[in-house]
């Protein structure tokens, strides 16, 4: 059911399919109008239709390559000039499960343009806005190869590692500014993402794969909970905060005046 309020809106990137799609259907019935950012003006388009004529919202197109520069720095204006945006989904992204060495260079480079560059740039063009209101949020769509990096490529996990920790900087910057900063972990995920990469999504273990929509629909559960990390599949909770736990724990050991006894000691 459409929630009949204003939330202002919420520009999302990655939004002609998958996770970005249903991102923006879910927050346009909640009552956000939105900015749909994507390659496919075609998609995004035939998106913009549904989504208005289920929500009533207001569904505005920008079809941008975040790849290119000059795109990329138009979706920055959008984000720096236009007052009503309260909300940045930063889900455009890519990756391989292609082992690194079988992988070629410039793929490698334009993932991190995309996955870094890209989520950091439009991130910086939306916050200082959110800081002067002292209202907004942004949700970065991370992975869990952000804490598991062995599972595929390096390089995409270097880079969900990199939003990841991003995402904490943030929060721990402005928590106290009236931002709102969340990451959310999918899992293998039922998108085009296995696909585009030469692993038909039939040839996985189905019960490791999330629709789209359970986890856009978990992950902003998460988001209404206030969590800085969402992690849809895990259902050992305990496990995430035993981690995070330690990890605060060792935190505050980390820099020293000396090297530890046990690179001191002769053997």
């Amino acid at each position: 059911m459409t929630l009949q309020k204003n939330l202002g809106t919420a520009l999302i990137t990655g939004a002609s399919s998958g996770i970005g799609a249903v991102y923006a259907d879910r927050l346009a019935r909640r009552g956000y109008d939105v900015i749909l950012v994507a390659r496919n003006r075609v998609k995004l388009n035939a998106l913009a239709k549904k989504i208005t004529t289920q929500s009533g919202r207001s569904v505005e197109v920008l079809e941008a390559d975040l790849n290119n520069r000059a795109a990329l720095t138009r979706v920055e204006e959008k984000l720096k000039q236009d007052e009503t945006i309260t909300l940045l989904v930063n889900n455009a992204g890519t990756g391989t499960h292609t082992p690194l060495l079988e992988s070629q260079i410039d793929s490698m480079e334009r993932m991190i343009e995309l996955n870094v560059t890209a989520l950091t740039r439009l991130t910086y063009a939306a916050v200082p806005k959110f800081v002067a209101r002292r209202q907004g949020a942004v949700i970065n769509i991370s992975s869990i190869v952000s804490i598991a990096p062995e599972i595929l490529n390096g390089v995409y996990g270097g880079s969900k590692a990199y939003v990841h920790a991003f995402s904490q900087s943030l929060h721990h910057e402005l928590s106290d500014k009236g931002i709102k900063v969340q990451a959310v972990l999918p899992g293998a995920t039922a998108t085009d993402f296995w696909a585009s990469g030469g692993l038909p999504l039939e040839n996985l273990d189905q019960q490791i794969v999330m629709s789209a929509e359970n986890l856009v629909d978990a992950a902003l559960v998460g988001f209404d909970r206030g969590e800085l990390i969402t992690i849809p599949s895990l259902h050992n909770h305990t496990a995430w905060e035993s981690y995070e736990k330690s990890r605060q724990l060792m935190s505050a050991n980390l820099s020293s005046n000396s090297p530890a006894p046990r690179y001191t000691e002769t053997h």
